[in-house]
């Protein structure tokens, strides 16, 4: 494949289009040294001659007139691609698309991106808030720089780091019998009405996990998919709820009061998640970062 001489058609076109090597080369901000140069090594590379310069004038040799309109159509095609880089260049320094849970991204995020934007504030960040499992597809896809999500299994294409550790605690009304305990145990909730979140949900199969046999033996009444919609059965005096404690601070009102959960203790770890051998642009790793300084005073 012959190589194609940006440089030196821009030359020859500015050439053409001024008829003055003094403007052409104030044109393309050259001096008329560089200019000439850029000129005869195409020239060269050619085997023809493209400009005939007298002291009186600058004409296109036969050559050259041939040249000329494959020259613009080819510096056109080429400043046109190479615009369309630069918009997409431009746009990818000015966008971050993050996938994060939705009970971190609904009491956690807006101190996040409060701090981000101090740092970034030219970044629009799109909040991709979707289940543990939606959030790996996101980022494997490429859709999401990272993710904010529960850690679970290893996969091959993706890394995981973790960021934060946080145990399941019960939820209650303040009137409750619990509200008032240092810590209740799994066998205390037998006999509870007991709102469920989500049967493959990742909270729920860490619990399920954890309790091993008892899991089947609990009070379940109610199933939701989301955290605030169980929080909220709970305000309506209709049962309690197990959630991860930062998942608590979501709870409106002061009517509701979290209580420690013993024998066993189950937590759940957050972690970010990213594509293996990817690397992240510099808006999407400033932000990563301030999730992982954030977790760390929490």
């Amino acid at each position: 494949m012959e190589r194609v001489d940006f440089l030196g058609l821009q030359a020859f076109l500015s050439i053409a289009n001024w008829g003055s090597f003094n403007r052409a080369a104030a044109s393309l901000n050259l001096s008329q040294a560089a200019l000439s140069h850029r000129l005869k090594k195409l020239e060269d590379e050619l085997g023809v001659k493209l400009v005939a310069r007298t002291t009186r004038q600058v004409t296109l040799t036969s050559a050259g007139v041939d040249l000329l309109p494959s020259a613009q159509r080819i510096v056109e095609e080429l400043s046109q691609i190479f615009g369309k880089l630069r918009a997409q260049g431009r746009e990818s320094q000015d966008l971050v698309r993050i996938g994060c849970l939705p009970t971190i991204a609904s009491s956690h995020l807006p101190l996040i991106l409060q701090r981000f934007g101090q740092r970034d504030p030219g970044v629009l960040v799109r909040i991709l808030d979707h289940s543990a499992t939606a959030i790996v597809e996101r980022v494997r896809a490429g859709e999401a720089e990272f993710g904010v999500t529960i850690m679970s299994a290893q996969h091959y294409d993706l890394d995981i780091a973790p960021i934060h550790q946080e145990p399941f605690v019960l939820v209650c009304r303040a009137g409750h019998r619990f509200a008032g305990e240092k810590a209740v145990t799994w066998s205390d909730l037998r006999d509870e009405r007991l709102v469920k979140i989500g049967e493959q949900t990742g909270n729920n199969l860490l619990i399920a996990a954890g309790l091993g046999g008892r899991y089947a033996e609990m009070g379940w009444t109610y199933e939701v998919h989301r955290v605030a919609t169980a929080i909220g059965l709970v305000l309506g005096g209709l049962g309690i709820t197990v959630v991860p404690r930062l998942a608590f601070q979501t709870a409106p009102g002061s009517d509701l009061v979290a209580v420690p959960l013993r024998g066993p203790s189950i937590s759940r770890t957050i972690g970010i998640v990213t594509r293996r051998g990817h690397t992240l642009s510099s808006p999407a790793e400033r932000l990563a970062r301030i999730f992982r300084e954030y977790f760390q005073t929490v």
